[in-house]
């Protein structure tokens, strides 16, 4: 038996506690949605999604998504996409409750969500390549992603080879779900209209990202109408009552009217009222 006395021992023991060893390989077939870590994935044991038919103001984008995740479903072709537009209209919520409401049905389906950014990128070959003998479908989802900065060309051409192409593409069974802010991907500045040494050509390899999409949904800021219905979806289905005024005036000290602000005024109705929306 070790002698927990020994110097050398404690030492060691030490070390163990600073470097444990890697966590168990998580089991693909089981949970509804992961969270992928670049090198390791963390099962969650449920799916935080609201109900797909409380998402309102965005029935044709809701309606494109959830046919193109039914037929990746069911094991027929479909497209990576992306989600791109104003912040706060739902894009996220899209993706993880029609993954959720497939689940529901049955479907063999699993949401894995990774970090939003270039950074995420490294992770995604062992991550397809974790995937890719795994008799399941998969949703990769990567949210919020935008490349700008000084390795933004190469991270851009880096996530087009894994769409298209590469050595290294995803799989069969697999496929991205991409929100953004911007169509484009990054953002467009006044200079590379006019810069001499490099006209356009990083932006324009930059730019090409978003065709390699199949499937491209537009997200618009909302007005007063199409705010007021998102608040009537959410205050209808849990029995609360809202004047129409104030739901504006909400929006007004906010400084705009999106889904997300819809969302959050139902949550003060709901608080008001002393009930949960869970």
């Amino acid at each position: 038996m070790t002698d927990p006395t020994d110097p050398l021992a404690r030492i060691a023991a030490a070390l163990e506690r600073l470097a444990p060893p890697p966590p168990r390989a998580a089991d693909w077939l089981t949970a509804p949605a992961y969270m992928w870590h670049g090198d390791g994935a963390t099962a969650l044991s449920a799916l935080a999604a609201v109900p797909l038919d409380l998402l309102t103001g965005i029935d044709a984008q809701k309606a494109g998504f959830a046919q193109n995740l039914a037929r990746h479903a069911a094991g027929h072709a479909a497209h990576d996409v992306l989600l791109w537009g104003a912040r706060g209209m739902g894009k996220s919520a899209l993706v993880k409750a029609a993954v959720a409401a497939l689940q529901a049905g049955g479907a063999p389906l699993a949401l894995v969500q990774t970090g939003g950014g270039p950074d995420a990128l490294p992770g995604l070959p062992p991550l397809f390549a974790a995937l890719a003998s795994v008799d399941r479908r998969f949703v990769v989802f990567i949210d919020d992603i935008g490349f700008d900065g000084p390795e933004a060309t190469g991270a851009a051409r880096a996530l087009r080879s894994l769409l298209e192409g590469g050595a290294v593409a995803r799989p069969v069974n697999v496929r991205l779900a991409v929100t953004s802010n911007r169509r484009a991907i990054v953002e467009r500045h006044l200079s590379e209209q006019d810069d001499p040494v490099n006209p356009r050509d990083a932006l324009d390899d930059r730019l090409a990202l978003a065709d390699r999409f199949g499937l491209s949904l537009g997200f618009h800021a909302c007005g007063q109408d199409q705010y007021l219905a998102m608040i009537a979806g959410y205050a209808g289905a849990y029995g609360l009552a809202f004047d129409a005024e104030d739901a504006l005036l909400w929006a007004r000290q906010r400084g705009a009217r999106s889904g997300r602000i819809a969302w959050h005024y139902v949550v003060e109705l709901a608080g008001r009222a002393g009930k949960p929306t869970g």
